[in-house]
């Protein structure tokens, strides 16, 4: 049998986009006069600022001071952020059960980056005991909102038997979900599946095809 790319750990990454922020848009001052009075989009935009030093000093401990302002106020990019801080000891000290109490909070508002790496931290058993169960749930959760790293963990997940049933034709689905978004291990696995004729008909064109991709 060929190689086929494995379980997929990402690591975990900021949403560092202050989307349409421009010199048309708020200025600094504003921002951070709307973030004193509580405004809770203010805040995390002010935490993004610090951290990436844009229009103010980089400042790590700035950033997760407004951060957890917003994060406070149930703003779920913010909960995922300070997830993110807690979780690699970005202006806090390394902390794996607040990375997942953010992450969780986060998650259980449906945002997809902290659902999926709520999956990865109980494959792992990062701050939580290992649970492939839990891990299932919330990768999965991650992978219906269209999610390609999720889609391609479940399809190796199903694949592989991990917390779920092996079942080819259930991996074939996930990996092809995530090839079609541009997913370069999903359109390596999708071909290894075609060309072994695993949870579909054995397909050397289709095979090619994917590979190519």
């Amino acid at each position: 049998m060929k190689s086929r790319l494995p379980f997929l750990i990402v690591t975990t990454w900021l949403a560092l986009s202050l989307g349409a922020y421009s010199e048309k848009h708020p200025s600094v001052v504003e921002i951070r006069t709307r973030a004193e009075q509580g405004d809770a989009q203010a805040q995390f935009n002010l935490g993004l600022m610090y951290h990436k030093g844009q229009g103010v000093p980089k400042d790590a401990a700035e950033a997760v001071k407004w951060t957890r302002k917003a994060a406070e106020q149930e703003h779920a990019d913010a909960q995922f952020n300070l997830g993110v801080m807690y979780d690699e000891g970005q202006g806090v000290p390394k902390d794996d059960a607040e990375a997942v109490m953010w992450y969780r909070k986060a998650a259980e508002q449906g945002h997809a980056d902290a659902q999926y790496n709520l999956g990865v931290i109980y494959h792992e058993g990062q701050g939580v005991p290992q649970d492939d169960a839990e891990a299932v749930k919330w990768t999965r959760k991650a992978a219906e909102q269209g999610y390609a790293w999720a889609q391609f963990n479940l399809g190796v997940r199903y694949g592989e038997g991990q917390g779920v049933p092996q079942d080819d034709a259930e991996a074939v689905m996930w990996y092809r979900k995530a090839a079609e978004q541009g997913f370069a291990e999903a359109q390596n696995n999708l071909g290894l599946m075609y060309d072994e004729g695993q949870g579909v008909p054995q397909d050397d064109a289709e095979a090619v095809m994917w590979y190519r991709k």
